[in-house]
């Protein structure tokens, strides 16, 4: 690939990376509820999952749930579901106390192992972003490039571009935490109705 290439790529990685989904919004409810450092956590699962994502699709899986209309239904249901899971936790969890003084050391309910977890199947559980990398990385392939090279380009960018924007609504919801004091259940009703809402919307999507 050359400079100019990856230049592209990466101003489309930051565009879609800026475009509002699951992920970003569990680093934003991570971030309000257990502030920034245990939800680093939750970004690094998130970015394993995308990495693993880029790595499928570069060896050609995106391309058979594209072709396999049966296929992209179990995938899709599967990620749906564990979505709407997430919502229904988040809404029905104990509202972060951000009045408190120490409200940004909020006990951690779900441990660094559990917010990992958590980050890492919201991102691998979306159908939809399998396809979109099946679609989106062939644009840029280099013929004949070996494939840990690409992965590496592909997916290391990706995966930077995709970190630093999490961390940044991390540390921007741990910021709004002192306003979040005033509707703490309100915050964790209108994530979790947002996580449901997507697993919905992931539901009745075709490909």
């Amino acid at each position: 690939m050359t400079y100019e290439l990856w230049l592209v790529y990466l101003a489309a990685a930051v565009g879609l990376s800026l475009t509002p989904g699951p992920n970003g919004l569990l680093s934003l409810t991570h971030g309000a509820c257990y502030g920034f450092r245990p939800t680093v956590s939750t970004v690094l699962g998130g970015a394993l999952g995308f990495f693993l994502l880029i790595a499928i699709s570069l060896a050609g899986f995106g391309t058979l749930l594209a072709a396999s209309e049966r296929a992209f239904l179990v995938a899709k249901w599967i990620g749906a579901a564990y979505l709407v899971y997430l919502g229904i936790r988040v809404w029905r969890s104990t509202p972060p106390d951000f009045g408190a003084a120490t409200s940004l050391t909020r006990t951690n309910d779900l441990g660094t192992y559990k917010m990992f977890q958590q980050g890492f199947l919201v991102a691998v559980s979306n159908p939809k972003g399998l396809l979109f990398f099946a679609a989106f990385l062939p644009q840029f392939m280099v013929t004949g490039s070996p494939f840990l090279l690409q992965l590496a380009v592909f997916g290391g960018t990706f995966v930077l571009v995709e970190v630093v924007y999490e961390l940044l609504l991390a540390g921007f919801a741990q910021r709004i935490a002192p306003w979040l004091a005033r509707s703490g259940r309100w915050f964790n009703r209108i994530t979790g109705g947002a996580f449901v809402g997507i697993g919905a919307a992931l539901a009745s999507a075709s490909k």
